[in-house]
């Protein structure tokens, strides 16, 4: 991991001095930045601050979130079919049935009533760990269905500022994507990995103020709060565009060195357009690739984990320093 950068530091130990209750909800200038964000970084003019939460981190709210919008037996919650593993948990936390598709197509007819139905749809793009991005017409194309079904959609967009091989990150709160209205629908972020503020827990959602509200009235009482300090950290983060220029400009220097050897030792790269991961295969099981990788003292995570559908992938972090990343290369060759 890289460094925090000195300008949140900075903001971090400004703040310190904290002996009081934090707002759940955020202080007014975390969620105007956040709004002010939005409209400069994504597109996304308009965002609501009222309509904003920080959260404690990113991952927190994925589990929760469909226990804090009261989802329950017989409640569907669909995810992708390659995804990171707390859609699933989450959804089972719930007692809901998480259910994983890429596309409303693969849903097919669904029984009427409570019995079996779709609350919660998630979305994530770039993709972890293929780095996949949806396009605005896919995301419009869910929003519509969703909202016919009258479900919600969250998208998990952590990776949004980490593009490479395409030319834009659309957001679910994009205009093109959403026509104008917020309604049911969040957008999920971290500065984990734009600000590598992992160790700081430091995230948001986005989106539909009533729905914000709702989730804030039930981690009002759940003490799901986050410190004075950290909010002021993350205000900083997102409303300094420079040091997240330099550390994409790292990832994307030792993205190039990684797909280069891994293209060299006949690996094939699927997907990756985006985020902090080369999604490779050598078309044999993930666990072989995974244990011959090992033996080189190379390691990476098996596609297996995110689901059956990448049972011939492995994920490959672009989270080393630059000499680890050296050191990759030379022992894949």
């Amino acid at each position: 991991m890289d460094p925090t950068p000195p300008v949140v530091r900075a903001a971090l130990e400004a703040a310190s001095d904290a002996p009081g209750y934090p707002q759940t909800w955020g202080y007014p200038a975390l969620r105007e930045a956040v709004a002010a964000w939005f409209a400069r970084r994504r597109g996304v003019p308009g965002v609501d601050p009222d309509g904003v939460l920080p959260t404690i981190g990113s991952k927190e709210l994925v589990a929760w979130l469909p226990t804090l919008l009261g989802l329950g037996p017989g409640d569907l919650v669909v995810h992708p079919e390659i995804a990171y593993p707390t859609y699933d948990v989450g959804a089972r936390l719930a007692g809901a049935t998480p259910v994983p598709a890429d596309g409303t197509a693969q849903l097919g007819p669904l029984p009427l009533g409570r019995a079996s139905r779709v609350r919660l749809v998630w979305l994530n793009s770039p993709s972890n760990p293929t780095g996949r991005v949806l396009g605005v017409d896919h995301l419009a194309k869910v929003v519509t269905w969703a909202r016919s079904h009258g479900a919600v959609v969250a998208s998990d967009e952590c990776y949004a500022e980490l593009g490479w091989d395409v030319s834009e990150v659309p957001s679910v709160l994009d205009p093109r994507v959403c026509g104008g209205s917020h309604g049911g629908l969040l957008a999920v972020y971290s500065a984990s990995k734009q600000s590598n503020l992992a160790g700081y827990r430091a995230a948001f959602v986005a989106g539909d103020p009533a729905l914000v509200r709702s989730l804030l009235e039930v981690r009002k009482h759940a003490g799901m709060i986050v410190p004075r300090p950290v909010q002021e950290a993350l205000r900083v983060a997102i409303s300094d565009d420079a040091h997240v220029a330099e550390q994409r400009e790292r990832y994307r220097a030792r993205r190039a060195v990684v797909r280069q050897a891994l293209d060299a030792a006949g690996f094939r790269v699927d997907h990756s357009e985006a985020g902090l991961y080369l999604w490779a295969t050598r078309g044999e099981p993930c666990w072989d690739t995974v244990r011959s990788l090992a033996e080189r003292g190379v390691l990476v995570a098996p596609g297996e984990f995110y689901g059956a559908a990448g049972a011939r992938h492995v994920r490959v972090a672009l989270t080393a320093s630059d000499a680890a990343v050296v050191t990759l290369a030379a022992r894949l060759a």
